[in-house]
């Protein structure tokens, strides 16, 4: 019998490339301010007025796009036309209509673990285009369970544990943001896997735990989880 109640997994990221798209539609953006002669780095600007805007709007394209029109029409003085306000919307609609790309080895992985434990989704953002993008992933089969959240943090994970019968030190999240995905499930005593993504949004930032960290594991690629868990079934380490 398998020693982990429930295996949680972060999806944009973790499972399928997300943070690329975002990349591709700040470079745009960028592209179509230059125009416009604005100096000041639009990155920079922009991840100010996101982090403004987050209580608001939430995360997600959505929510991103607002933040764009936003910072173009404070970088343009109102300059801004309304053709490349369009231009802004239409860079939303690529987004949420980009294939979704899973990582490699994310499909085998999910596959293995689903046929002896028993798996869920977590991820934040905007509700339709998070379960519009499990949806074409093709993985939603493997999960008994898909959780959209407003926000990652130890109030929401605990009312998650609670809701489903949970024991914490049961339960294991695996994700690529030590801030939304590890801290808080450390906190709750659960178990968590870092594996990193090369890139990051700045927002979710944080110190990697210290060494030795009681449930905290980093591993290079989601791949490398089978194996894991392997060894810790093998060494009895879970209750």
């Amino acid at each position: 019998m398998p020693s982990f109640d429930l295996i949680a997994f972060d999806a944009d990221d973790t499972l399928w490339h997300n943070e690329r798209l975002y990349t591709r539609a700040l470079e745009k953006l960028a592209g179509l301010l230059a125009r416009y002669q604005v100096t000041e780095p639009v990155g920079a600007r922009l991840y100010q007025t996101e982090s403004r805007n987050i209580q608001y709007f939430g995360y997600g394209i959505k929510s991103y796009t607002l933040s764009m029109i936003e910072t173009a029409v404070e970088l343009t003085q109102g300059r801004i036309s309304g053709e490349d306000v369009r231009a802004i919307v239409d860079l939303a609609r690529e987004m949420l209509d980009a294939q979704v790309e899973l990582l490699e080895r994310a499909a085998d992985t999910v596959s293995r673990l689903a046929a002896k434990y028993r798996l869920m989704i977590i991820t934040k953002g905007d509700l339709h285009d998070q379960e519009t993008k499990v949806a074409r992933s093709g993985l939603e089969g493997f999960f008994q369970h898909i959780e959209v959240v407003s926000e990652k943090d130890r109030r929401n994970y605990g009312q998650l544990i609670v809701r489903h019968a949970i024991d914490p030190a049961r339960f294991m999240m695996v994700g690529n943001s030590l801030r939304s995905d590890i801290l808080p499930i450390l906190e709750l005593g659960g178990w968590a896997v870092y594996v990193p993504y090369p890139t990051t949004w700045q927002h979710e930032a944080a110190e990697v735990p210290p060494p030795g960290q009681a449930g905290f594991f980093q591993i290079e690629h989601i791949g490398l989880l089978p194996a894991l868990l392997e060894r810790l079934e093998e060494a009895g380490s879970i209750p």
